[in-house]
C-alpha cells in the first residue's frame, strides 16, 4: 500500500455508511453498502490482516452489488402513463419505479362530477386521494377555509390512522381522480414497511406545502379594522 494508511479507507467505508441514512431508495442502499464493503476491504487485507473478515466484506459487496442491479433491471422494464408520473414525481418521487408501480396499482382512476363530496368533516377518510385534474373547497364548521388544486393530495393527515377529518373537501369543478381505499392502503403498507417510510415522508412534505399556503393566505388577508 506504499505510504497510504489503511485507515482512512476504513474511515471512508464509514462515511459510505453515514451518507446510506440519507438515501430513501432500496438501490442506492444497497450500492452504498457495497461501496463502504469495497473501501473497508484494504483495511481488512492491511491492517487487520483478516482474510476471514476480507471473505465477509466481499461477500457483502456481491451480494448488494446483485441485489442492486437486480433492482435497477427490474426497474428499467417498469412504464408509466402520463397521469401516473406526475403522481409519482409530486408525492412518489423517492420511490423505485417498481415499488411506486406496484403503489399506484393499488388505487383506481376515476372521473368525479362538481359537488362531490369526497372527505365529510368528523368522518374517518374513506379514501387517499390524488387531485390530478379540478379545483375542491376545503370547509370546516360550514365555513370554506382553503382550496385545493390540480396536483394535491386530500385525506394524507388522516387515512393512515383513521381518525376523523378535521373540514369537509367538495369538489368545485370536474376532476381526475387517483384514489386508493383506506383500509386497502393500510394493509399494503403494514406488508411493505419500506414504502411506508417513504410514504410517511411524502405525506408531511405535501402538509408542509399545504400549511405553507394557508399562511400565505392569510398573510394576504386585509388587516381587521
Amino acid at each position: 500500500m506504499g505510504n497510504m494508511d489503511p485507515a482512512w479507507f476504513g474511515y471512508a467505508a464509514l462515511l459510505s455508511l453515514l451518507a446510506m441514512g440519507f438515501l430513501a431508495r432500496i438501490e442506492f442502499i444497497r450500492l452504498a453498502l457495497a461501496i463502504a464493503a469495497l473501501l473497508a476491504l484494504p483495511f481488512a487485507l492491511f491492517e487487520w490482516h483478516s482474510i476471514g473478515a476480507a471473505a465477509l466484506l466481499v461477500a457483502i459487496l456481491a451480494l448488494n452489488l446483485a441485489l442492486a442491479a437486480r433492482g435497477w433491471y427490474r426497474d428499467v422494464g417498469t412504464h408509466f402513463t402520463a397521469e401516473e408520473l406526475a403522481l409519482r414525481g409530486l408525492h412518489f418521487d423517492r420511490l423505485g419505479a417498481n415499488d411506486a408501480r406496484r403503489l399506484i396499482d393499488q388505487g383506481h382512476w376515476i372521473s368525479a362530477k362538481r359537488g362531490e363530496v369526497l372527505i365529510r368533516e368528523n368522518q374517518a377518510a374513506p379514501s387517499l386521494f390524488y387531485l390530478a385534474e379540478g379545483r375542491a373547497l376545503i370547509q370546516r364548521d360550514g365555513a370554506d377555509v382553503g382550496t385545493l388544486a390540480d396536483g394535491a393530495l386530500i385525506g394524507e393527515a388522516t387515512v393512515l390512522d383513521g381518525s376523523h377529518a378535521t373540514g369537509t373537501v367538495i369538489l368545485t369543478s370536474n376532476a381526475r381522480l387517483w384514489f386508493v381505499p383506506a383500509a386497502a392502503l393500510r394493509a399494503y403498507l403494514a406488508a411493505n414497511p419500506d414504502i411506508a417510510a417513504v410514504l410517511h415522508e411524502g405525506f408531511a412534505r405535501a402538509l408542509r406545502g399545504k400549511l405553507a399556503s394557508a399562511n400565505t393566505r392569510i398573510a394576504d388577508m386585509p388587516p381587521l379594522s
